[in-house]
């Protein structure tokens, strides 16, 4: 699949190069005793269970697998990474022993330049990337409402912009003080500073983001290890006979 490259999925994947990828492969065996991690699998579970019927899944920012055998109920699965090195660990994922999938499809490919034909999925699940490796803007909305069928869910988490994670530095802090009291459009301009135009994302960035094409089926709050992060499941809007597919 031949694709362009965004200058995310071009940091990304010189980021999570080979021994990079190597070492966060082993991590993942670590990671039946991390809270969040379970935290987070737990979640992916329920999704699936939203479902009446098996779906069709495309894991968006893969990396190593780690939430492949988190899934059930699932006929086909893609996993979309731009970095060769996690791809290459996700062919040996963890617990591959309980992945479900009938089928099991690894592709090299950046989330906001790859090309999927209209209605490919069922459900788009991403974890750990958007509003933190990618922004969490248009270009990632449109994808994903392209590649669901009708009725088909977004399943995403982002890094809450009050994360502990993220500098306070003192124009966060006179911007966050100011926010509650500005008038509208400078409360707009404030906002999209705190969020760094998608590349932090709450619950009113998620709300805005997914306006055009979706509706917000559920939204959390999770606190892990690393950050505060928004899980959020918005069902695609579509036909009566496609949304039939979810529950």
């Amino acid at each position: 699949m031949s694709q362009s490259v965004s200058e995310w999925g071009r940091k990304a994947a010189d980021l999570y190069e080979a021994d990079y990828a190597r070492r966060y492969r082993q991590h993942d065996e670590e990671l039946g005793h991390v809270e969040a991690y379970r935290a987070f699998c737990g979640w992916l579970d329920e999704v699936c269970g939203r479902f009446r019927n098996a779906v069709d899944v495309l894991d968006l920012g893969c990396g190593t697998g780690r939430y492949f055998a988190a899934l059930r109920n699932v006929n086909t699965l893609v996993g979309l990474d731009a970095s060769a090195a996690m791809l290459a660990e996700a062919a040996n994922p963890i617990a591959a022993e309980k992945i479900t999938a009938k089928t099991v499809q690894l592709v090299e490919g950046d989330a906001l330049t790859a090309q999927f034909p209209a209605g490919s999925f069922d459900l788009v699940y991403s974890i750990g990337v958007l509003a933190e490796h990618t922004p969490l803007d248009a270009r990632i909305v449109a994808n994903v409402r392209g590649w669901l069928r009708p009725g088909g869910r977004f399943a995403f988490t982002t890094v809450h912009p009050d994360s502990a994670s993220i500098p306070k530095t003192a124009g966060r802090a006179i911007g966050h003080a100011m926010l509650p009291f500005s008038p509208g459009p400078v409360r707009h301009w404030l906002h999209d500073r705190l969020t760094a135009g998608g590349q932090y994302a709450d619950e009113l960035l998620i709300v805005e983001r997914l306006a055009d094409g979706f509706t917000i089926e559920s939204m959390t709050r999770l606190e892990s290890e690393a950050h505060l992060h928004c899980l959020c499941v918005a069902v695609k809007a579509g036909e009566a006979g496609w949304a039939g597919r979810a529950g």
